[in-house]
């Protein structure tokens, strides 16, 4: 007996081991980062309406809760903590990671909006909760989940917290570590996995290297370009980047005292201009750096808008100063020729974002067919854009040479640019000549392509001895273009003339004083006859049913009868058949 139930809890024990060993513990998988971005796309941050994914994480977890019925209680609030043991199902991890989605959405809400000292210390404290429930999932998916899963909320965890040291602007260095370990993790992830997957790591490193790029630069480790910054980063960053660079250029501008321009010096005085013209000296360089070349079309006009920003608010701090100097007639005199100097330039860049939209719209005018089915560039909008050109350099050399005494500097900057100028209005003659030609007036074409050569032969004696070897080629392929159409449109124009008799001719031959138009048939006019009244199957003429509006018929007009014996004929009075009334006395007394 002793024996038997010695054996029994021996041989149960075996049996539960073997019932362990049977039913693993469950691994679930989850793919955060298309679980985010998914979330974050369709529920507002596609417009950046915080506001909208926040309440959206809210309703999600009333779902998720109410589904898996681990409510807080009905008439009093009993708090119910999520752990280790009661993560039976995967929604319970989906309830973390929404409550580190809402708070950390409270919180760039609360960023968005602008903070005071109240409302940043409740921002903080909301990221805060953010890092809070983010530790806690990736705790719980690194038990719970299977190793990739385990990796993606190890690295939302390192995000939420690089953000929130990031953001409390006291330790850089940490934040900087945790954003290079995200990176390093979806690099890793961004090798594997579908296509989707391997662009949805691609964008999340992109939106994670400005950050660490900033904190290198606020620690003094590496310098860089002010508009990649401004124009990567998410609205995390944008209002921090653009205090530290305004910052920068502060303490820049310190030292910047002068302007230079065509060999003339001019005091800065006002501390906001100088941080203003400093701005787009930076995006100035910016743009004509070595990068230059990888810059898209579409970030060098956005360059160039923020460099005219830049002088449009350094103009309009001169024209405070120049309101607020009275009759000092020695300050009033440096600030004239200052606003001159800036207006110069401003000027200068304008012809330069114009050039660019010109070699935009000539690399488009060359195209048959498109690529991505944009549409073709038309002679007649380049030649718009080279009038703005030509009005552009004249309004500049007008602005250069309307000072007293002109310095060299000065006469051979006038100089170049009327000769630009003129260049300008050859490519503007051979354009217009192509829309004439477009539209089939072979005689004006001809005589414009021809125009066009002699205002680039012109050009081109002026331009001999000078450096601009760029201006000389382009000038030259451009007489060579004016002379191959110019040849092209009078032999076309010969052909059309020596077609036209024989279209005469032809159409002489053809003309014929009997009606044989073929008449259409209608269904009402038919129907004792079996013809289709719809058309062969393969045209797509209307149905012939009934002719609509229908036409017209010949009507008899009334005889017209002309009586002219009426006016001759007296009729016999008919007093006597007219029915007198009768009076009574009454009536013959009063009369």
């Amino acid at each position: 007996m002793s024996k038997t139930g010695d054996q029994q809890p021996a041989d149960m024990e075996v049996d539960s081991s073997a019932a362990v060993e049977e039913k693993p513990a469950v691994r679930f998988s989850i793919n955060v980062l298309e679980l985010m971005r998914e979330a974050q796309m369709q529920h507002g941050l596609r417009q950046s309406d915080y506001t909208r994914y926040r309440r959206y994480c809210s309703a999600r977890l009333r779902r998720l809760y109410k589904s898996l019925k681990f409510l807080h209680g009905r008439g009093k609030y009993t708090r119910r903590n999520i752990t280790e043991s009661t993560v039976t199902d995967v929604r319970y991890l989906h309830i973390v990671f929404y409550m580190a989605e809402r708070a950390w959405g409270h919180a760039m809400e609360k960023k968005t909006a602008g903070t005071n000292a109240q409302q940043r210390i409740y921002m903080l404290g909301r990221f805060r909760k953010a890092v809070k429930w983010a530790s806690l999932f990736s705790q719980l998916c690194s038990v719970k989940g299977d190793s990739r899963t385990s990796l993606e909320a190890e690295a939302y965890a390192s995000y939420m917290k690089g953000a929130l040291f990031f953001e409390q602007d006291k330790n850089i260095e940490a934040a900087m570590i945790n954003f290079k370990n995200t990176r390093a993790v979806y690099e890793e992830l961004g090798k594997y996995g579908s296509i989707e997957n391997q662009l949805l790591c691609r964008q999340r490193i992109e939106e994670v290297e400005p950050m660490i790029d900033f904190c290198s630069h606020k620690l003094g480790g590496s310098s860089l370009q002010a508009h990649e910054l401004l124009d990567t980063a998410n609205d995390l960053l944008k209002a921090k980047m653009e205090a530290v660079l305004s910052e920068t250029r502060s303490q820049q501008a310190a030292s910047m005292t002068e302007f230079n321009w065509l060999g003339r010096r001019f005091p800065i005085t006002n501390a906001k201009t100088r941080v203003s013209i400093l701005k787009a000296q930076q995006l100035e360089k910016d743009l004509n750096g070595s990068a230059t070349e990888s810059i898209a079309a579409d970030k060098k006009l956005g360059i160039f808008d923020k460099i005219f920003s830049a002088y449009h608010d350094a103009r309009s701090c001169i024209h405070n100063d120049l309101a607020s100097a009275g009759n000092a007639e020695n300050i009033r005199d440096d600030l004239n020729g200052l606003d001159k100097a800036v207006s110069a330039v401003l000027g200068l860049r304008t012809i330069e974002r114009n050039q660019l939209l010109v070699s935009i719209a000539k690399s488009k005018f060359t195209k048959h067919r498109d690529e991505k089915n944009e549409r073709i560039t038309k002679p007649e909008e380049l030649v718009r854009l080279y009038d703005l050109l030509i009005q552009n350099t004249t309004d500049l050399t007008d602005l250069v040479s309307s000072g007293r005494n002109k310095n060299e500097e000065e006469n051979s900057f006038i100089h170049q640019y009327e000769l630009k100028g003129l260049a300008f209005r050859a490519e503007r003659c051979f354009f217009l000549a192509k829309s004439y030609s477009s539209a089939g007036k072979r005689a004006e074409a001809y005589a414009l392509f021809c125009h066009a050569r002699t205002l680039t032969c012109s050009a081109l004696q002026q331009l001999a001895n000078s450096p601009d070897k760029a201006l000389i080629q382009d000038l030259n392929s451009l007489s060579d273009n004016c002379r191959s159409n110019s040849c092209i449109e009078h032999a076309t124009g010969i052909m059309e003339e020596e077609r036209v008799p024989l279209k005469l001719s032809k159409g002489v031959s053809t003309i014929s004083l009997d009606d044989k138009t073929k008449e259409n048939k209608y269904l009402l006019d038919m129907l004792e006859s079996y013809e289709s009244a719809i058309g062969e199957p393969n045209t797509k003429g209307p149905c012939r049913i009934a002719q609509f509006p229908p036409p017209f018929q010949a009507v008899p007009c009334n005889p017209i009868v002309l009586d002219m014996a009426y006016n001759a004929i007296e009729f016999p009075s008919l007093e006597n058949r007219m029915k007198k009334e009768k009076k009574g006395l009454l009536s013959r007394f009063w009369g």
